[in-house]
């Protein structure tokens, strides 16, 4: 695979790199990076050691002292060149994110294209960091608030956006004059260690120290709680299950740092009778079988009006019953595999505890086998008639399974429906009607953070913050001012009277 020599992956690599120098442990296991496409190895990973984390922390604390220092537009102007050597490595890089996790080739394309994205924005934000002026009560006196640097910021993130996510979190945080610590999911390694190696050709060619852009692989119950428990991490930025981010919030909250929260998902499309079934299907589809059912936004639940639901349902069986599945290295292919054989099991259980709860299963829901499917990581994408309250339908299953859940009221009971789940991260509704589409993003309507009309729920851009409530954490980071998660907030007061008043018209006198 031409590809790994382009981007520097060796058969063995080691799993730490302050972004100059690379660690060389060799005795905390090794992980043997199998590629779902086809079930071969395609390299290994040397874990890194609790000494190799105390190294590159001691110098990412160095590397924040004298990062925060420089202007934040040289800051963006490092980014943005961070950016054009990403736009050298799209291909390649893309082609290792597809065979790593498994996503289509055109998927991983684009996310690369999302780093490259995020890039441009945060060189526009490098020039945007603002406060605000406030008039003061007190005569001569000048009040503002500005925003400063937090200090080593920690990127945990998920195998499904092995490179985007870090980039979300990496170019702000970085523009906002903060380090950066990476601990990528240990199903996709070589994808950061690819990324490290093109970020750190622009550190070098920039002279820049080591410790601005930190990479560590190891055990999240050794290497990941250490980032957790430590005090000079202020910030954590997390994405993955609800359970893990649950226990991340307990151990930085008990030491008062923050968190930035990106965890499950069980987003819903609500199809009412005036809904533009042209554009609906499509979406659907898109959003229930892209990244084989394993992104945070995918389509999980079809919440359809019992007026449409026999005319949608037959053009979904129509559509899947169209769908190639295959290599995700052929463009030609709709979906790939999953991740692993773990999350097979994990799909297969899923769909025997929606039967015993009453679902019926009207399309897929197979482990393929025979020429092509070797790695025992490919299935047919089912689609299972439900109801909304089955315990299966309430949860998160990082898979493609669509469940068709009927409604016959009025908006409101398709809202009631779409609310009545613990997680609130993306939701959408395809309708006509100006009055459903208002409800629907009123107070009254999606609890969700992210809320669509007649788009559906996978496919945000990098310009809008990205997250959502409830069980998904809370959490927002990417676009818009997501930002300012990134910085600690300032309020300063002037005097520049010869005179001390005080507020509230307190007299003290001495």
């Amino acid at each position: 695979m031409d590809f790994l020599h382009k981007l520097g992956i060796e058969k063995t690599n080691y799993g730490s790199s302050s972004g100059v120098a690379w660690g060389k442990t060799k005795d905390q296991g090794t992980l043997d990076v199998i590629s779902p496409v086809d079930g071969q190895k395609i390299a290994s990973v040397h874990q890194a050691s609790a000494t190799d984390y105390e190294q590159i922390m001691q110098r990412a604390v160095a590397a924040f002292a004298e990062w925060r220092m420089l202007p934040a537009p040289k800051r963006g102007e490092i980014v943005r060149q961070i950016g054009d050597k990403l736009r050298e490595y799209k291909d390649p890089l893309g082609r290792l994110v597809t065979c790593e996790m498994g996503k289509s080739l055109q998927e991983g394309w684009g996310e690369v294209q999302e780093m490259i994205d995020i890039c441009d924005f945060s060189v526009g934000q490098s020039r945007q960091l603002y406060g605000f002026t406030m008039h003061s009560e007190r005569p001569r006196h000048r009040m503002y608030d500005q925003y400063h640097p937090l200090g080593v910021v920690a990127v945990i993130t998920a195998f499904n956006f092995p490179v985007a996510v870090w980039a979300w979190n990496a170019m702000i945080a970085a523009v906002c004059g903060d380090v950066v610590l990476w601990k990528p999911s240990s199903k996709t390694p070589l994808c950061a260690i690819a990324v490290q190696k093109i970020v750190q050709s622009v550190l070098a060619q920039n002279r820049l120290p080591e410790g601005i852009f930190n990479l560590i692989i190891g055990r999240g119950s050794t290497i990941g709680e250490q980032m957790l428990q430590d005090p000079r991490i202020p910030l954590v930025s997390l994405t993955g299950s609800t359970r893990v981010g649950q226990h991340t919030a307990r151990v930085v909250a008990g030491r008062l740092g923050r968190t930035i929260l990106e965890l499950g998902g069980n987003n819903a499309i609500i199809i009412t009778p005036d809904a533009d079934l042209k554009l609906a299907l499509p979406a659907v589809v898109f959003g229930a079988v892209g990244t084989a059912g394993q992104r945070c936004t995918t389509t999980r639940r079809l919440i359809i009006h019992d007026a449409v639901y026999e005319k949608v349902k037959n053009a979904l069986l129509k559509a899947y019953s169209g769908l190639a599945i295959g290599t995700p290295m052929e463009e030609k292919n709709h979906m790939g595999p999953l991740v692993d054989r773990e999350a097979v099991q994990t799909f297969v259980e899923a769909l025997e505890k929606g039967k015993a709860a009453g679902g019926r299963i009207l399309f897929g829901g197979k482990v393929l086998q025979g020429p092509g499917y070797e790695s025992g990581c490919y299935v047919s994408p089912a689609l299972m008639e439900a109801e909304n309250h089955w315990p299966i339908v309430q949860e998160e299953t990082f898979a493609p399974i669509l469940y068709l859940i009927k409604y016959q009221g009025g908006i409101e009971e398709a809202i009631r429906l779409h609310n009545a789940v613990p997680q609130g991260l993306s939701s959408s509704i395809f309708s006509t009607n100006l009055r459903e589409t208002e409800a629907f993003l009123s107070h009254a309507g999606s609890d969700c953070g992210i809320a669509n009309v007649n788009i559906g729920t996978s496919g945000a851009e990098i310009g809008g913050a990205f997250g959502g409530e409830k069980a998904t954490g809370g959490g927002r980071e990417s676009g818009s001012d997501a930002w300012k998660a990134y910085m600690r907030r300032q309020t300063n007061t002037i005097n520049w009277s010869d005179q001390l008043p005080l507020a509230q018209g307190i007299r003290f006198e001495v």
